[in-house]
């Protein structure tokens, strides 16, 4: 579904990401790991189209996007969470996912009454299984604003769904968490693999990436210095070396 080959990212003179390789496949959740600095992030942020690559491709089935505009690739299928998060505070938790569906990719579709009210699968259906989804359908009414930070972690995956995404980017979704708040996650997670999303998981919370990836890739200083099986992961020496400072 998602191929990065040959992937740089200059900043002035520091090569953020260095010549990145690897793809994911459709249905499967796929980890990005690595310590502080080593480029998940930038990663991220060249897949979703907030920066240019310096060179290199990012095919999203088959096609390059690495030149399409961000807003663009929404139509295509991409969406994501934040790190930091990012929600219109002073709009009610209904109308955060109201402004997902109804992004320009969107506004096409049929016409606005058919896809508000028309049959199965409608705009509204479509955010009340999101707000079910989140455990936030009781707080419907109220301004995101005054979420507690967990339920605003779960606004944030609500309205990437409301997106409609073929792949679905979750970056750090578990900082902040509490271990019950990880725990639910986890859950989340599971489930959404269970109903067909394709998920790139960039996360520092070691048993979370363990537990729910099926391949990981791993990076240092802008490199790829592993990928596999969170089993292969954890026993190769490059990776406990990146992360413990040493390979024994």
């Amino acid at each position: 579904m998602l191929e990065v080959r040959g992937l740089v990212k200059h900043f002035g003179g520091v090569r953020a990401v260095d010549g990145i390789d690897f793809a994911i496949r459709p249905g499967e959740v796929f980890g990005l790991i690595g310590p502080n600095g080593s480029g998940k992030s930038t990663t991220v942020n060249l897949v979703c189209g907030l920066y240019a690559p310096t060179q290199g491709q990012i095919l999203f089935q088959g096609q390059d996007i690495a030149r399409v505009a961000t807003h663009k690739r929404l139509s295509l299928g991409l969406a994501r969470t934040f790190q930091n998060i990012r929600l219109f505070t002073n709009l009610t938790v209904w109308e955060n996912l109201w402004m997902a569906e109804n992004a320009p990719a969107h506004r096409a579709e049929a016409g606005f009454l058919k896809r508000w009210v028309g049959g199965r699968g409608n705009a509204r259906e479509r955010i009340s299984q999101a707000l079910e989804f989140s455990g936030l359908a009781h707080r419907a009414d109220d301004l995101a604003g005054s979420l507690a930070f967990g339920e605003q972690r779960r606004l944030e995956l609500a309205r990437a769904l409301a997106a409609r995404p073929r792949l679905l980017l979750l970056d750090e979704p578990a900082a902040g968490m509490n271990a019950e708040e990880i725990a639910q996650l986890d859950e989340r997670i599971r489930m959404l693999q269970q109903q067909g999303y394709t998920i790139l998981l960039i996360e520092h919370h070691m048993e979370l990436v363990m537990a729910v990836t099926d391949r990981i890739c791993v990076l240092n200083f802008g490199r790829k210095i592993a990928e596999g099986t969170p089993a292969q992961v954890q026993a190769d020496p490059a990776v406990r070396d990146a992360y413990l400072g040493t390979g024994a």
